[in-house]
């Protein structure tokens, strides 16, 4: 078996990290996730292994995460994201895809349809109302997706996203 190599710098308190998202669709609502200690929520993916590309990424993590899988459809975003978390400055190159699960997966309006255990993370799903007022609510970085959720970009659309006054030098 090969090693994981999971693309992610450390240099002190930056962090670059290449991320790769998936925004699936149901009954008029999209699906969401979080870790359970987190107060923000934020669409399903994880982080691009040397090697394998964006779509084999969202592929893997739908299926480690979700235990499906899912089906990718078009790039929405390439996103630039600057922000800060958990004390560190981070420069997060995202992409984000429209994709599509099984019916299979669980559905529900308002509740909690699915838990994992990735790494020491608890991982907690749940579907929301595909609104921009419902994702402003929720608090789902990077926030311009609140704005554009409504009418998804037909082709790629490169976002550069500052959340904050951030020190990456």
């Amino acid at each position: 078996m090969t090693s994981r190599t999971l693309i992610t710098i450390k240099d002190g308190k930056r962090r670059f990290n290449h991320r790769i998202a998936g925004l699936a669709f149901r009954d008029g609502h999209v699906l969401v996730h979080r870790a359970t200690h987190e107060a923000f929520w934020t669409f399903p993916g994880g982080r691009a292994e040397i090697g394998e590309t964006s779509q084999e990424t969202l592929r893997r993590e739908m299926m480690e995460e979700l235990q499906v899988e899912a089906k990718i459809e078009r790039l929405l975003w390439i996103v630039e994201n600057f922000f800060d978390y958990e004390g560190k400055a981070w420069h997060e190159l995202g992409l984000y895809y429209l994709m599509e699960i099984p019916d299979r997966f669980p559905f529900h309006p308002t509740d909690i349809v699915h838990h994992i255990q990735d790494g020491k993370n608890a991982l907690e799903f749940k579907w929301v109302p595909a609104t921009g007022e419902a994702l402003k609510r929720l608090d789902i970085p990077p926030y311009f997706i609140a704005d554009e959720i409504e009418t998804l970009p037909q082709s790629p659309k490169h976002i550069i996203w500052h959340d904050g006054d951030l020190d990456l030098k």
